[in-house]
């Protein structure tokens, strides 16, 4: 038997989604903005060691919080999947699929994060560099974690598209919305293959209508949910 609340479950979940979003959104700007942000020196290896070497455990917590950011992003994307899919199946299962391509290269990406932290540690095996080598191992590590992360917004930036396509087809979230998440997949696609091709092209300021769009999904997600009148017609002829 289907349970009492089942007409209303996509509001549920809806408003789950929403807040894991902005645990996502949370712990990602802490880790970028308060501890990489904070401890990085660009173009000084020297400098950006010993930030990290006198705040150890600042920057595991900053790794973990990037680590429950993605794990976040497992449920989230299993709720999008389910909530789009009324609107098309085939592309509600294709944004699934970039997402845990996104969401696989950002993981193992952390290793780079990582791998800063062994090279700055007091392991024997580190006697035969010195402590110059070392610092540029660990600052070449955290560069390429950036570069890493460009890659995996790659994958989020087709995400943002097809969710912006996605929702404004969908009646049930208003068109405005998918605008904006498509405008951010732009957005993050330019800024990721800047970074590549032309760094010097590559800027924060590119990704602010990403924060725009991603905390607007959010809230409305969280205060909203869906139209479950559309919600319940969608359902019906799909």
């Amino acid at each position: 038997m289907k349970p009492k609340n089942f007409e209303t479950s996509p509001q549920f979940y809806a408003r789950i989604a929403g807040l894991l979003y902005l645990a996502i959104i949370l712990t990602g700007l802490f880790a970028e903005a308060f501890v990489r942000n904070k401890l990085f020196v660009s173009g000084d290896a020297t400098a950006t060691a010993n930030n990290i070497i006198h705040s150890d455990f600042l920057w595991r917590l900053g790794i973990s919080a990037d680590l429950i950011m993605q794990i976040c992003d497992l449920p989230v994307m299993i709720i999008l999947y389910y909530l789009f899919k009324p609107v098309s199946k085939k592309l509600a299962l294709l944004n699934l699929s970039f997402n845990l391509i996104q969401t696989a290269v950002l993981v193992a990406n952390k290793l780079n994060l990582l791998a800063a932290l062994f090279f700055l540690g007091d392991g024997e095996y580190l006697k035969s560099f010195s402590p110059d080598q070392l610092h540029t191992l660990a600052y070449l590590s955290i560069k390429l974690h950036g570069y890493g992360f460009g890659v995996g917004l790659i994958f989020f930036g087709f995400v943002c598209l097809i969710e912006g396509y996605l929702i404004y087809k969908s009646g049930y979230f208003p068109k405005v919305l998918g605008v904006l998440m498509a405008i951010a997949g732009v957005c993050y696609l330019a800024n990721s293959f800047a970074s590549i091709l032309a760094p010097e092209l590559s800027s924060f300021a590119l990704l602010f209508p990403c924060i725009i769009a991603e905390f607007g999904l959010t809230l409305y997600l969280i205060l909203k949910g869906v139209n479950l009148t559309i919600w319940k017609e969608k359902v019906a002829v799909s």
